[in-house]
């Protein structure tokens, strides 16, 4: 008889002596098998259904049959997780942040605006205890200028070959499934830091954004009539670039630097004759910042769908662009070092 037919039998043979009304919980618990002793390794092949104690190779039958043989192949190794040495680290895209993290890594690699942030004092504080002690807690930032201190930090010293700037974006309210307007984002987020350092107290933290990435222009207009020039001073940080039927950047500059005839209906009217004329019209670059900003205008609007489109269109561009010759005063340095 197999060893299971005889544990049945074996547990049910009080019912062949004892009458209904006199089964206890003796017999129950005998019927079940509650106090059979769990079968031994190697005794017992696999769980046997005679023994409810019995462990032997329980559940084996289902987790080894759900792996595939490619199975371990395709588990991450955690040492590809791991930065390697002398490596920049990346920012993970959140679906459709590349423009984010862009940014981020560009303002990253300033050394300048980096020890600035830096030097923001944190608004984290510890947990205070009833009893006056202090309880460390894990770091969150609050502000701004303390989500760009923890990811500056994270680039900087994370041995991970890539991190998460969830926090940031979720700070901003950003759209993780829309495609921004890059050129947008940095206009707005550049506004909102520079509103929020000039608060701090450290002329060398309140006055970062300027001293990196303000520069001048000045809209200059000479009135073709009797030749008077009218100037209007600006200060800019970023140059804002048609990218539409070019295709090299240094073509881009110079038509967003091309002289414009005011005629007809668009006149211009001169304080010195008193009247309407015809005029020129043109941007005149006064100064450069220390990091020259240049923006890609690679949305523009469709008039077809009312709606604003992208375009593809190839752009080339050197490492070093030379701006002499589009700035109005020499003595300053006027090359830049685009970074790739």
């Amino acid at each position: 008889m197999a060893p299971r037919l005889q544990l049945e039998k074996a547990a049910w043979r009080w019912a062949e002596t004892v009458r209904p009304e006199e089964v206890s919980q003796e017999h129950i618990e005998t019927a079940y098998r509650i106090w059979l002793e769990p079968c031994i390794r190697g005794v017992c092949r696999r769980n046997c259904k005679g023994n409810p104690n019995c462990l032997v190779g329980i559940g084996e039958h289902i987790w080894l049959g759900e792996i595939d043989e490619n199975s371990f192949h395709n588990i991450d190794d955690p040492n590809c997780e791991r930065r390697k040495k002398n490596s920049f680290v990346g920012l993970t895209n959140l679906g459709a942040t590349c423009y984010v993290n862009t940014f981020l890594q560009v303002w990253f690699l300033n050394l300048e605006l980096r020890q600035a942030l830096y030097l923001c004092p944190s608004t984290c504080s510890d947990y205070i205890m009833g009893d006056g002690v202090s309880e460390e807690k894990d770091y969150e930032p609050q502000t701004i200028c303390e989500h760009l201190q923890y990811l500056f930090a994270l680039l900087q010293n994370s041995n991970r070959r890539y991190i998460d700037p969830s926090g940031f974006v979720k700070a901003l309210g950003l759209d993780t499934g829309q495609q921004q307007d890059a050129q947008e984002f940095s206009k707005l987020f550049m506004s909102l830091l520079e509103d929020t350092l000039s608060k701090q107290k450290n002329p060398d933290v309140r006055n970062i954004v300027q001293q990196q990435f303000c520069g001048e222009y000045a809209y200059v207009t000479v009135c073709s009539h009797c030749g008077r020039e009218s100037k209007l001073l600006s200060k800019f940080y970023e140059l804002e670039l048609n990218i539409q039927g070019h295709k090299q950047l240094t073509d881009c500059i110079s038509e967003f630097l091309k002289e414009e005839k005011l005629e007809g209906d668009n006149r211009y009217f001169c304080e010195n004759c008193q009247s309407k004329q015809n005029a020129t019209r043109k941007i005149r670059l006064l100064s450069l910042p220390c990091t020259l900003n240049l923006q890609l205008m690679r949305f523009v609007f469709d008039r077809q769908t009312g709606h604003k489109k992208k375009l593809n269109t190839y752009i080339g561009f050197s490492e070093i662009l030379d701006m002499e010759p589009y700035v109005e005063h020499k003595g300053n340095i006027f090359t830049k070092e685009l970074k790739l």
